[in-house]
C-alpha cells in the first residue's frame, strides 16, 4: 500500500504539482484538421449558454508527466502527441467554450506501462493532485480516481481511500487490463463494492494489447479505442458483470462507440444456447444498454448521435469534450453540430449539456 506523505511534504509536492509548468515535459498538440478549422465559429459567438458540465475531460499532473518521461514515453497509443495541460489553460478553455464544469480523468494508458508493483503509488499520486484541483475549484472541477488494476486488492484499498477521503466523483476504469477485459472473474470483488458505494464508473478506452498487429501506421483513437469500448461492454453483458451490478452508473464514452451500429447482433446471439454466459435474453441486451450513460465527445454528428437515440433516451445522454486530447477547435465543432444540427430544441439541448450530468452529479447543481 502506498504511504500517504506527511501534511507538510504533501502540500509542497501538490503545489508544485499545480503551479509547475508543463511545457518542457510535453510536445505540442496536433494541428488542428483543415475540415474542423473550417467550420469553427468565432470563439465570442455563444454556443447555448447553458453551462456545460463535462463529464470527459482529462488532466496531465505533473507526477503523472514525470512518470510518462521517465518511462520514455513521449507519443500514447501508437502515436498519439501528448497534449499540453495546465489548470490555468484548462479554466481559459473551458471559459471560451462555455464549460462551467470539468470532471477530470487521466486518459490512456493510465498507469498501465508500469510494473504492477508501482501502479498503486502513482495511482495515489495522481488521486491527490486530482484533489487538489477540485479542492482549489470546487465549482470548475470534480474528479474521477484512478485504479492500480490489475491489482484488486490495491484497487479495493484505493477505492476506500478515494471516496472516504477524497470524495471523488467516481472512477476512470480503462476498458482492458493489459489484455483483460472487465468481465473477468477477477475484477468481480472491485465492481461490487463499486456497486455497493453506488458509484459512478467512466470507462475509458485504451489500446488492445494487439495493437501493433491491428494498426501498425495508425493511432488507436481512430479505430481501436471505439472497437474497445464496444468489445469490454459486450464483455461485461456476456459475464453479466453489469447486470449483476445495477447500481453502478456507468458512462460510455463517445457515443457508445460501436454499440449503436452493433446492438441488435450482440442481442441476438443471447440466443444461443452453447455460449455459456450469456444475458438472459434479446431483450435483457436492449434494456441494459439503455440504462447506461453515454458521453457524446467526438460524437455529435447526426449520423453518430441519431444512432445513439435509437439506444438510449435522451436522458442518458451527456456532454462531454475529452479535452485536451481533442484540441479546442475540435470541441468547438462537435458543440456545434451537436445544437446546431440534430433539431434539438433549448430545453434538450439543456438537458444533455447540462441537466442530465446534474442527476448524476448533484453537487453541481445551480442553485
Amino acid at each position: 500500500m502506498p504511504v500517504e506523505p506527511a501534511d507538510s511534504a504533501r502540500r509542497t509536492v501538490l503545489k508544485a504539482m499545480m503551479s509547475a509548468p508543463l511545457a518542457a515535459c510535453v510536445t505540442q498538440p496536433p494541428k488542428t484538421p483543415p475540415d474542423v478549422a473550417e467550420t469553427t465559429v468565432a470563439q465570442a459567438t455563444p454556443i447555448c449558454a447553458c453551462g456545460q458540465i463535462d463529464v470527459h475531460a482529462h488532466f496531465l499532473p505533473e507526477v503523472y508527466m514525470a512518470a510518462l518521461a521517465k518511462h520514455g514515453l513521449t507519443r500514447l497509443d501508437g502515436g498519439m502527441p501528448i497534449p499540453t495541460w495546465n489548470s490555468t489553460l484548462a479554466l481559459t478553455t473551458m471559459d471560451k467554450l462555455e464549460i462551467d464544469t470539468a470532471i477530470l480523468s487521466v486518459s490512456s494508458p493510465s498507469t498501465h506501462f508500469l510494473p504492477i508493483e508501482e501502479k498503486p503509488d502513482l495511482c495515489r499520486w495522481v488521486n491527490l493532485a486530482g484533489h487538489a484541483l477540485t479542492t482549489a475549484h470546487p465549482d470548475r472541477f470534480g474528479f474521477f480516481a484512478s485504479l492500480p488494476l490489475p491489482d484488486v486488492d490495491a484497487a479495493l484499498r484505493e477505492i476506500d481511500h478515494a471516496f472516504d477521503t477524497l470524495a471523488v466523483d467516481g472512477v476512470i476504469i480503462e476498458t482492458n487490463i493489459n489484455g483483460e477485459y472487465l468481465g473477468s472473474p477477477r475484477f468481480a470483488p472491485v465492481f461490487a463494492e463499486l456497486n455497493r458505494r453506488e458509484a459512478v464508473v467512466f470507462l475509458h478506452p485504451t489500446s488492445p494489447a494487439c495493437l501493433d498487429v491491428l494498426s501498425p501506421t495508425r493511432p488507436a483513437p481512430l479505430l481501436e479505442f471505439p472497437l474497445d469500448t464496444t468489445r469490454t461492454i459486450v464483455d461485461m453483458l456476456y459475464s453479466r458483470t453489469i447486470q449483476s451490478n445495477p447500481d453502478i452508473r456507468f458512462i460510455i464514452p463517445h457515443g457508445g462507440a460501436a454499440l449503436p451500429a452493433l446492438v441488435s447482433r450482440i442481442a441476438a446471439f443471447a440466443a444461443l444456447p452453447f455460449i455459456q454466459n450469456r444475458p438472459a435474453s434479446e431483450q435483457e441486451v436492449f434494456e441494459t444498454l439503455a440504462g447506461l450513460h453515454y458521453d457524446l465527445a467526438l460524437s455529435a454528428h447526426p449520423t453518430a448521435f441519431s444512432a445513439l437515440r435509437n439506444l438510449a433516451p435522451l436522458s442518458q445522454i451527456l456532454f462531454g469534450s475529452d479535452w485536451p486530447f481533442t484540441p479546442e477547435p475540435g470541441v468547438l465543432r462537435n458543440l456545434r453540430l451537436l445544437t446546431t444540427q440534430n433539431g434539438l430544441s433549448d430545453a434538450e439541448i439543456r438537458q444533455l449539456t447540462r441537466g442530465n450530468a446534474e442527476r448524476l452529479f448533484p453537487k453541481f447543481t445551480r442553485r
